[in-house]
């Protein structure tokens, strides 16, 4: 079996719209041809996830998930979470159940702030930019640039829900998780909003 790289993955993941371990199996089972992992996503149901991009997402579901780690003690965190669909029929699914119950325990455990990077307020990407900018001071230009450009990325990776890596896989991030069930369920799936509660955690 040839080696698959990660490049090679994000290729077909980039034309395709199917998850990341649909495009690895995929190549792997063409032998690292990507024309015929094309194909082979189309036979599966999964490629073309991008002729969906426009969909409106107008139904879903709110899920609850309690965090309780040890039996007999009462839970100490909770999720609620909007997983939006296109149709009511998709949202009943058990995937959609189990998709929003993965997010739902990943927001649990991994606490981030914002559903995408799109929603981080611009004063908080300045303020970290401006950290990095301080920590390269006096260096040449295309250094800083590169400090705060890596600044912003890793925030986004630490606080934003569909930037950080699966709390199962890190090999996917979360964004990755959903395209796959996406894939598979054949209509676009997405987060609408989510809140986190853990008991005695400061609400200022």
């Amino acid at each position: 079996m040839p080696e698959i790289s990660a490049a090679e993955v994000k290729k077909l993941r980039d034309a395709t719209g199917a998850g990341f371990m649909e495009c690895k199996k995929a190549l792997a089972e063409s032998g690292g041809d990507g024309d015929k992992a094309r194909q082979l996503l189309r036979e599966w149901g999964l490629a073309d996830a991008t002729k969906r991009a426009g969909r409106e997402q107008s139904e879903g579901l709110i899920h609850a998930y309690l965090h309780a780690p040890t039996a007999g003690i009462p839970p100490k965190v909770g999720v609620l979470l909007e997983l939006s669909t296109e149709t009511d029929f998709v949202a009943k699914t058990d995937d959609a159940k189990q998709l929003a119950q993965e997010i739902a325990l990943h927001i649990a455990a991994m606490k981030p702030v914002f559903v995408s990077s799109e929603e981080v307020p611009e004063d908080v990407l300045a303020t970290e930019r401006e950290l990095a900018a301080k920590k390269v001071e006096g260096k040449p230009e295309k250094v800083v640039e590169q400090a705060t450009q890596g600044a912003v990325k890793k925030y986004f990776q630490q606080f934003c829900l569909l930037e950080q890596k699966w709390v199962r896989d890190d090999k996917q991030t979360v964004k990755d998780l959903i395209a796959g069930y996406a894939s598979k369920m054949g209509e676009n799936i997405g987060v609408r909003r989510f809140v986190r509660f853990q008991v005695a955690e400061s609400t200022e």
